[in-house]
Formats: C-alpha cells, structure tokens, sequence
C-alpha cells in the first residue's frame, strides 16, 4: 500500500492501471495452472478407464468358464497333422485341433498381449510365464492370473474384497459360443426356402392355370350338350 500514489489523477490512473494488469496476470496464471491440471486429469482417467476395460476383457477371457475343460491346449491342426496323431475326423467339438479349440487359444493369447501391455508386474510376470509355456506346448492354467486380476479390479474400482468364507470354483477360459455359425446356418437355409417356394409358387400358378383352362374347356363342353338338347325338339 505505501507504494500506491494517489496524489494526482495521473498517478491514480497509473496506479489502478497497474493493480489491473498484476490481477489480469494472476487470474491468467492461475486459470493456465487450473487448465493444465484437469487436462492432466482428464488424460490420467482416459488411461485408467481404458486400461482397466482392457483388463476387464482379459479377466472374461481367462475366467469366463467354471466347467468344463480349465486349460488352454496350445496343439495347432499343423502339428497334428505332423506328427500323424490326428484322427480321421478332426471336426470334434473337444478336439485340439477343432475350430473350438483354435478360437480359444486365439482369444487367450490376445488377453495374455493386453495383460502384458497394460497388467501390473505380478500380472505381466503370470502373463510372460503363461505365454512361454503356450509356445513350449504345454497345458496352460489361468486361474492364478485370474485371481490377481480379479483382486485389481476390485481394488481399482473401491470395490469391497470378496470374503474369504465365500468359495469361488477354479476358473478358466471362456468357450466360445456357436451362435453366429447357426445364425449365419439359418440365413442361408431361409435363403434356400425362399428361392424353393417361388418355384413352388411358379408351379402352383402353372398348375392353376392349367386346372383354369380345363375348367374352361370343360365349360364350353358342357354349354355345347345344353345348346344341343334345347335345340333337339325345336329340330323335331
């Protein structure tokens, strides 16, 4: 306050001139310091959000099944052949070879990716041990991956942790559903009873048209014997 001078209208102008430009200045700092902040927040939460849906994904993937077959069979159709193992029919629903069996190990190997991109260090050290026995061959249980992940996502989420009195069964790879190939099934047999009922249609109408003309002819024949009869007596 001692340096303010309000002596003479220029030195008042000069000083709230002077008192504008320092609050211009700090209102300016301080919304540049507020903007960069929340667009820090913003980019820190986009991250979070997308790395947990990518974990999310890789926790259904790993642990979307409770029966069945626990274990990912990392056998190609290839090696199969190779070593003359395979048998006749390869188009058995539990067979390594099967297209089932394929879609599995497929989505179980983009999971282990994502778990290794964007996991924890326990998580990526489960992830990288799973993927090396995928690659030596060996059946691969997911159950502890599973565990690690399921406890993150709980905790990312400020979710309660599961009570250890509660019992969750062993986990494993979800089965991929068949929908699709019977929905694309149904399709092409519906394709197939469309094209069938316009040849039936086209030969209902040649039937119908035919039965018309019989009927015509039938008519005609019928109002010639009438003709003939009611002119017989008129001829006697």
């Amino acid at each position: 306050m001692r340096s303010l001078d309000f002596s003479s209208p220029h030195a008042l102008l000069t000083t709230v001139v002077s008192l504008a430009v320092i609050t211009l200045i700090g209102v300016g700092i301080r919304l540049l310091t507020m903007v960069t902040i929340q667009q820090r927040r913003e980019r820190v939460n986009r991250q979070i959000n997308e790395r947990l849906r990518a974990l999310i994904a890789a926790y259904k993937t790993l642990g979307g099944s409770f029966t069945g077959d626990l274990s990912v069979n990392p056998t190609h159709l290839r090696d199969l052949r190779r070593k003359s193992e395979a048998p006749a029919d390869l188009s058995g629903i539990d067979s390594p070879g099967s297209d089932r069996a394929r879609r599995v190990r497929d989505a179980v190997e983009a999971a282990l990716s994502d778990i290794i991109l964007l996991g924890t260090e326990e998580q990526v050290r489960l992830a990288a041990r799973a993927a090396h026995e995928l690659t030596a061959g060996k059946l691969v249980h997911t159950q502890e991956l599973v565990v690690s992940l399921r406890t993150f996502i709980r905790e990312a989420l400020d979710l309660d942790p599961i009570p250890a009195d509660v019992g969750i069964p062993l986990q494993g790879p979800a089965r991929p559903s068949a929908s699709g190939g019977r929905e694309k099934g149904d399709k092409a047999e519906g394709r197939q009873g469309g094209g069938g009922g316009g040849g039936m249609g086209m030969g209902g109408g040649g039937m119908g048209g035919g039965s018309a003309f019989g009927s015509g002819s039938h008519r005609d024949d019928s109002d010639e014997e009438e003709d003939s009869t009611a002119s017989a007596p008129h001829q006697v």
